[in-house]
């Protein structure tokens, strides 16, 4: 049988071994048990979602801790991603026995109306970022709805998704939900079985393409989370230093792994000088360390292969004329370390101001107007978020109208109401992908028009 290693990015040490899956086997485990969870009473399926909440609960510092030492998270962030997956589970226990539709009055003793049923078996391909909160929201709202769940975490984060699937696992039936064990071959697998009605993927633009055609080939329902190359817009008039602040969050939080990080900064030259100042002291004051340690606020890239990625993108701009005012070289020693880079004199063209990044680099242009700002904002194929710091609400509408992205954040780097929706919009993926939406994403519609018979 083959085998998986799963690698501590903060050490390069093996975590665990684990067995590759059976692909055939897990979704014919799956298509077995659908018609009776799909049979089971929405407010059946909330109860035992709630009582595996309260396992993940009682189980969450494991859960952090496993989390930190196979994604290099830091701890204290690390459990934030668990309790927000916990929270998750909980509100589509809430919100899957009020999911419903609408009805019409076709005509007198007539009554139509539209119900919805459960796709069948959902294959959900999750990244490495946040490996618990992205699993926890994604097995909850399939399961909700009566779909049975085939998980495939990372290879490179499997183990805490692994406990995560097992606590649930053990308040429902037999089949439920399942996990998937394996790399990209596994996941390619899963996503092209003829069994598979529906599959979530939250990943890479390549693979996001690939899974769209093979579910398109067989009219299985893709809904696609993939890359972005989110810009934040610095507006002249708001204070540099808060500003700074905002871009160091936005940038170097969890290494700038998160789907939303901030990849290009536009600063008004107003302001310029003094931002980019503070946030160069930002970066070096930042500590960075294994994601097990307290005192550690940024950890390692997942990788070396990320971390050649993002230095690949790094010295390119460099050699292109940018300059780099801090960072810009790999860690020495053992990790996947690499440190909070500021880069500046970034220009269209660069890799650094194109293509997705994936880690903790600044990559800033100066503008002399909102205007420019905006031009330049929607200069890649990417849509997935925003950020507008201003003080000029004419320029946030302004922004809220014109930019082509699924969410606009205006004057904070990260983020938006529990329960809030995400929606991204061209090269970053299709349908939405959390929020009350999603359940209407992993269901289909049937409609009913009822009548009568004829009285005798």
């Amino acid at each position: 049988m083959k085998q998986l290693s799963v690698l501590d990015p903060a050490t390069s040490e093996t975590l665990a071994t684990l067995d590759v899956s059976d692909v055939d086997e897990l979704v014919a485990t799956a298509r077995s048990a659908h018609p009776s969870w799909s049979r089971t009473a929405p407010g059946e399926r909330s109860v035992m979602l709630r009582a595996g909440a309260r396992l993940l609960g009682d189980a969450i510092d494991e859960l952090a801790r496993l989390q930190s030492r196979e994604s290099g998270k830091p701890l204290a962030d690390s459990r934030g991603g668990v309790e927000a997956g916990i929270a998750a589970v909980e509100q589509y226990a809430e919100l899957g026995p009020l999911h419903g539709s609408r009805s019409l009055q076709g005509g007198v003793g007539a009554s139509d109306w539209m119900t919805r049923v459960s796709r069948g078996v959902a294959v959900l391909c999750l990244p490495w970022n946040d490996p618990v909160a992205i699993a926890c929201a994604q097995i909850a709202a399939n399961l909700v709805v009566g779909n049975t769940v085939v998980c495939k975490p990372s290879e490179k984060t499997p183990l805490a998704t692994a406990e995560v699937v097992r606590l649930l696992a053990a308040e429902l039936p037999a089949g439920a939900v399942q996990l998937a064990v394996g790399d990209g071959l596994v996941g390619a697998a899963l996503a092209a079985h003829p069994d598979v009605d529906v599959v979530v993927h939250v990943g890479s633009r390549r693979t996001g393409r690939e899974v769209a055609q093979v579910c398109a080939a067989r009219g299985a329902k893709a809904v696609l989370e993939l890359g972005g190359k989110d810009p934040m817009l610095v507006d002249a008039g708001v204070d540099p230093a808060w500003a700074a602040e905002q871009a160091a969050t936005g940038c170097f939080a969890n290494a700038g792994q998160i789907c939303t990080s901030i990849e290009r900064v536009y600063v008004h030259r107003e302001l310029a000088e003094d931002f980019v100042d503070e946030l160069v002291a930002r970066a070096k004051a930042m500590r960075v360390g294994p994601g097990t340690d307290p005192a550690t606020e940024m950890g390692p890239l997942i990788d070396d292969g990320q971390r050649e990625v993002v230095h690949d993108h790094v010295r390119r701009a460099v050699e292109a004329g940018a300059e780099l005012r801090c960072g810009g070289a790999p860690v020495e020693g053992p990790g996947s370390y690499y440190p909070p880079t500021v880069v500046t004199g970034v220009t269209p063209g660069m890799l650094l101001a194109e293509e997705e990044t994936f880690g903790p680099v600044a990559a800033v242009q100066v503008v002399d107007s909102f205007a420019e700002a905006l031009a330049l904002a929607d200069g890649t194929p990417y849509g997935l978020a925003a950020v507008v710091l201003t003080a000029d609400m004419a320029h946030a509408q302004q922004a809220i109208d014109q930019l082509a992205v699924g969410t606009v954040k205006v004057n904070t780097a990260f983020g938006g109401a529990p329960g809030g929706a995400a929606s991204p919009h061209g090269a970053s993926g299709e349908g939405f992908g959390y929020g009350p939406e999603l359940l209407d994403e992993l269901t289909r519609v049937r409609v009913v028009h009822l009548e009568p018979p004829p009285a005798r």
